[in-house]
């Protein structure tokens, strides 16, 4: 259903109440503006609206509709059954790490279930002393040990040299990925690839992450150990809900679009978080401070749990967080848990200190701003860690809307890490580039969409500036990759009842491809002085000129200085103001409830949305 927007100075509002939107309402029980977000989501059925509402378990796939499954599950019960040594070749960020558990969990249950002990290996690289993806070394070690299958996961669809080595010392390889293929030489020879975006794969859904394919593996290789149906069934029911709460954590860790199967994977992993059997987990939560008592949220796990199982394999070791899933031991799950912690801390000081001379330097160029920023630590006189690159993108997108790849440097080589925006493919850009000239610009790169990873001779940064800026400016003109503010639905403050605040919260969890709803409420008057916080933010009371419904809300600084704005524009008490803004629960035992998120604030505009 196509759904009608009008924009009113920059703010692009979804279409009025509507003759369907009451109907599908209606029959859902729910506020009318919440039959609106749901039509303006494309579920504008009842029965979609449901499905979108209620995931269950029903909406996991059958993994055997992914190409490979079954050459995969065969060869994983043929070691089991033979005893063989089997390494588990991942990666070192939350989406790795978690599908090496997840894969690694499956196989000794399954080897438990066929009545044998299985001997399952894994190798998380390091991020300094390997880099991303898998190494030839490695594999020939592998051989020297005994091992005769190796399951890559979260990597491998571009290990073309990689898996002829594996077949060259005799090594059957499974890739398990969801990084996009190389367009031209397609996908490695192994003896079976799982990848929903493979060419000739009709899996349904193609957004899961390296953990979600690692998954559907471990999923069809514990449903072969069932001895029937009934027992089938009780794995799905009893089992696989286990695997979801880490699985939840590497799917909005890794911000694949949390939708479809990956909605429901995210759900109901986030009702099982609050039943963390695991010490280590358990350990790490508390640490995060995340409240099991209450419901956990796809931003508790983004902000609190991923940056902190993340800080591992940016700054140490990722191994360690292999061992403090899999550890039985108490004392040290909580031991390496701690030390997740502290490296967080580490991270956190080091990212502030690179992000520092990175808005000074992006401040400086304010007039003239590329259409992609190209930052590199040489130019600015400092070393910025690689571990954190990819989070400084992130920052430079977050403040400017524009796409961003931030470098460092390294014994000759430049490693680099890019993030973008809605509506510039990052991972396009990178492999036109790339083949631009005769001779190729990247030593090795891989990603997606949204984020990206590459490296490159130091000496070529310049030319790589060149083609990407290029590149950026001829498919869009520079001003309009700055997204402008898009609203869901203009209601009245009065309209913020328990019911509807109760139906916002069925909608998440939030993320790409299902983002949080943003609200807009027409002339509501400022109840209160506005207060200024930290020079830039601001906390504004507002209340409904009808009802005098009441609310609290920030108006938090990042792209935009509210309160220098509030000054210049004379903005006080009494005001009616148009607001556009997210809803937020605190959950503080003293003075918590709901709140708003304010992003928007303008002088009330007579007639507008």
């Amino acid at each position: 259903m196509d759904v009608k927007q009008e924009r009113v100075d920059g703010w692009l509002v979804a279409a009025r109440e509507s003759e369907a939107s009451v109907g599908l309402a209606r029959a859902l029980g729910v506020p009318e503006a919440i039959g609106r977000l749901l039509i303006c989501r494309g579920f504008d059925t009842v029965e979609a609206a449901e499905g979108f509402l209620r995931p269950g378990l029903g909406q996991l796939h059958d993994p055997y509709l992914m190409l490979g499954m079954t050459a995969a599950v065969a060869r994983l019960r043929g070691a089991l059954e033979k005893q063989e040594p089997v390494l588990i070749y991942g990666d070192y960020d939350v989406d790795g790490t978690v599908a090496t558990v997840l894969l690694k969990t499956a196989i000794e249950r399954a080897g438990v279930a066929l009545g044998v002990v299985a001997d399952v290996r894994y190798h998380i690289p390091h991020r300094l002393r390997e880099g991303y993806g898998m190494q030839d070394a490695r594999i020939e070690e592998a051989a020297k040990e005994g091992v005769r299958l190796v399951v890559s996961v979260d990597t491998g669809i571009r290990a073309f040299a990689e898996a002829e080595a594996a077949k060259r010392v005799g090594l059957d390889l499974i890739v398990t990925d969801h990084h996009l293929p190389d367009g031209v030489q397609g996908v490695p020879e192994a003896l079976a690839v799982l990848n929903p975006n493979q060419p000739g794969d009709e899996y349904p859904y193609k957004e899961l992450c390296g953990a979600g394919v690692a998954f559907k593996l471990a999923q069809a290789l514990l449903e072969s150990t069932a001895a029937d149906e009934e027992g089938r069934a009780r794995l799905r029911e009893k089992t696989l809900p286990s695997f979801l709460k880490l699985l939840a954590i590497a799917t909005i860790a890794d911000a694949v679009p949390l939708t479809g199967e990956n909605r429901a994977i995210a759900s109901l992993g986030l009702v099982e978080l609050r039943k963390p059997s695991q010490a280590g987990l358990r350990a790490l939560m508390e640490l995060a401070q995340i409240d099991t008592a209450r419901p956990i949220s796809a931003t508790d796990v983004g902000f609190r749990l991923a940056p902190r199982i993340n800080a591992a394999g940016r700054m140490d070791i990722a191994s360690d967080v292999v061992e403090m899933f899999l550890t039985r031991d108490g004392a040290e799950a909580r031991g390496l848990a701690e030390k997740l912690h502290r490296l967080n801390d580490e991270r956190r000081a080091s990212e502030a200190e690179a992000l520092r001379a990175i808005e000074a330097q992006i401040e400086a160029m304010a007039e003239g701003a590329p259409a992609c920023f190209v930052l590199d630590d040489a130019e600015m006189g400092s070393a910025w860690h690689r571990g954190v690159i990819g989070i400084l993108a992130s920052r430079v997108v977050d403040k400017t809307g524009r796409p961003a790849l931030v470098i460092t440097h390294e014994d000759g080589l430049a490693y680099g890490s890019g993030r973008s925006v809605s509506g510039f493919h990052l991972l396009d850009a990178l492999t036109a580039v790339d083949r631009e000239g005769e001779e190729r610009l990247f030593a090795r790169f891989g990603g997606h969409a949204h984020a990206v990873g590459f490296s490159l001779v130091s000496g070529r940064v310049d030319e790589l500036r060149k083609r990407i800026v290029r590149y950026a400016t001829e498919r869009q003109d520079a001003d309009e990759v700055v997204e402008e503010l898009a609203c869901d639905a203009a209601v009245r403050l009065g309209d913020l009842t328990e019911e509807f605040l109760a139906a916002v919260e069925q909608m998440g969890p939030f993320g790409i491809g299902n983002a949080e709803p943003v609200f807009v409420s027409r002339g509501v008057r400022l109840s209160a002085a506005l207060k200024v916080i930290k020079e830039r933010h601001l906390r504004v009371a507002v209340e409904d000129v009808t009802d005098g419904k009441s609310f609290g809300g920030m108006a938090w600084s990042r792209r935009t200085d509210w309160a220098a704005m509030a000054q210049d524009g004379g903005w006080s008490r009494g005001d009616l103001v148009d607001l556009a803004y997210r809803l937020r629960r605190n959950w503080h035992p003293a003075y918590g409830g709901w709140e708003l998120e304010i992003v928007g604030i303008r002088p009330s505009v007579p007639g507008s949305v």
